[in-house]
């Protein structure tokens, strides 16, 4: 199909029904929920921790980053260029990161979790997935990043059953400030 000298590939009915229909909420209110309640439980986790917001704010993650400069020094998991971050501005840094780290965890879940600016909320998961992976750490972090790259996608959508249906109106988009916002539960 040809507009006005562009060429315009229709979307297929699978990726529409997935990431613009609201018909498909209810499989990302569940793919959000389980991520949220990773991410909080992990946040709260931080933010009632001496080592990451306490009295010892740092430690924790002074231990962490100690270990992916082991690996790396090994020939491990962790590429020179991280190494070299993580030991010349996350370490001199480990109380602020900390603190960044731990609140950020707890804002992502609850993001998740309330569906409120869910996009956002998934895109900063999927980015601290990204630096834990970065430094070595497996776990749970490749099947986190997936699901919320899955939910980046599905920003439209995701936060249906939550408060994006209010909020998302409310704010726009910065490419349709003028018009309003909408889903139809057509496919």
């Amino acid at each position: 199909m040809k507009e006005k000298g562009n060429i315009i590939i229709p979307e297929n009915p699978v990726s529409r029904f997935l990431f613009s229909s609201p018909n498909s909420a209810i499989i990302w209110l569940i793919v959000r929920l389980y991520v949220g309640y990773a991410w909080i439980t992990a946040g709260w986790g931080k933010v009632t921790s001496d080592a990451w917001t306490g009295k010892n704010a740092g430690a924790a993650l002074q231990g962490f980053v100690g270990g992916a400069l082991a690996k790396s020094q090994e020939g491990g998991d962790v590429a020179g260029w991280y190494a070299t971050f993580l030991e010349n501005t996350v370490l001199p840094n480990a109380k602020v990161f900390s603190y960044m780290v731990a609140y950020g965890e707890l804002l992502v879940g609850l993001g998740l979790i309330l569906g409120l600016l869910t996009g956002i909320a998934a895109f900063f998961g999927a980015l601290m997935n990204v630096t834990f992976l970065f430094a070595g750490t497996l776990s749970a972090n490749p099947l986190l990043f997936i699901l919320a790259t899955w939910l980046v996608l599905a920003w439209k959508v995701a936060g249906w059953y939550g408060l994006d249906r209010w909020a998302l109106p409310l704010l726009g988009t910065p490419w349709s400030r003028n018009s309003k916002y909408t889903l139809s539960n057509n496919i």
